[in-house]
């Protein structure tokens, strides 16, 4: 019986594995074949109609991509300095409010986004602060922050602090230290939550609705507009195409560096 099980149970596995890539999977395959299509709706043939839109009349779409580059490069750049800084911090020091920091961390990490949204809504408009782009990168660099500390600090979670006491007893400062210990061995945590906040900030709809003025539409914000409003909204999904090949180039890329950076 017990043998019985044992057959039984990767046969199950092949199953649960397959139906989840299909149902991943197979939406990708339908709206890459529909962006090919030359109708609107049903399918009359394949044609490069919608690519060429995208091309020649959707600036507002390549704007707002633009815009959504410039905002996740910048917001991951800050949310990763500061949130290893934080990791660091919390990690190593003692101090009253660290318990207090850690919940407000992990409360800030599973906050809704529209609460997020919202609330730095309310605290843009108390100051009367319109910086168009400038109020979206920081709210990103809010909503992205927690989920770096929480990576790196679990990185560090699993460090040997015997090598911090052996830098020290060789003369090491603490400048040293952090520049030659603690960095390196963060180093695969910290791009990790790089890639993952500019992930976040690129595909975020919520924060930058509420946050966002004219002038800093991101490509979000612009694809629900296309669809809504757009009589050629099909260019979507020729937009859609090109974002799922620079995506796949992009985690092979970044699959390869990681690799790269452990091995150094």
């Amino acid at each position: 019986m017990k043998d019985l099980h044992r057959l039984q149970a990767p046969r199950l596995s092949k199953v649960v594995f397959i139906m989840t890539a299909v149902f991943l999977i197979a939406p990708l395959l339908i709206l890459i074949a529909y962006s090919f299509n030359g109708g609107k709706n049903s399918w009359t043939g394949f044609s490069l109609r919608w690519y060429e839109i995208l091309f020649t009349r959707k600036e507002n779409l390549w704007l707002a991509f633009f815009n959504s580059i410039i905002v996740a490069i910048t917001a991951g750049v800050i949310a990763t300095a500061i949130g290893t800084l934080s990791a660091i911090g919390l990690h190593w020091y003692t101090f009253r409010t660290k318990s207090y920091l850690q919940v407000t961390n992990f409360i800030a990490l599973i906050l809704p986004e529209i609460v997020v949204g919202l609330s730095l809504a309310i605290f843009f408009a108390s100051l009367n602060l319109n910086l168009r782009l400038g109020n979206v990168i920081i709210a990103h660099v809010a909503f992205i922050l927690p989920f770096v500390t929480l990576m790196v600090l679990a990185r560090l979670d699993e460090f040997d602090s015997g090598i911090i006491e052996a830098a020290e007893d060789l003369g090491a400062k603490d400048s040293q230290i952090l520049t030659k210990v603690i960095l390196p061995i963060a180093k695969p945590s910290i791009i990790g939550s790089f890639v993952m906040g500019v992930t976040l900030s690129l595909e975020d709809f919520v924060i930058t609705l509420f946050v966002g003025s004219v002038g800093s539409t991101t490509l979000p914000i612009a694809i629900n507009n296309t669809i809504r409003k757009d009589p050629d909204s099909n260019v979507v999904y020729a937009l859609s195409v090109i974002l799922i090949a620079g995506t796949v180039l992009l985690a092979f890329s970044a699959r390869r560096f990681l690799k790269y950076m452990v091995k150094t």
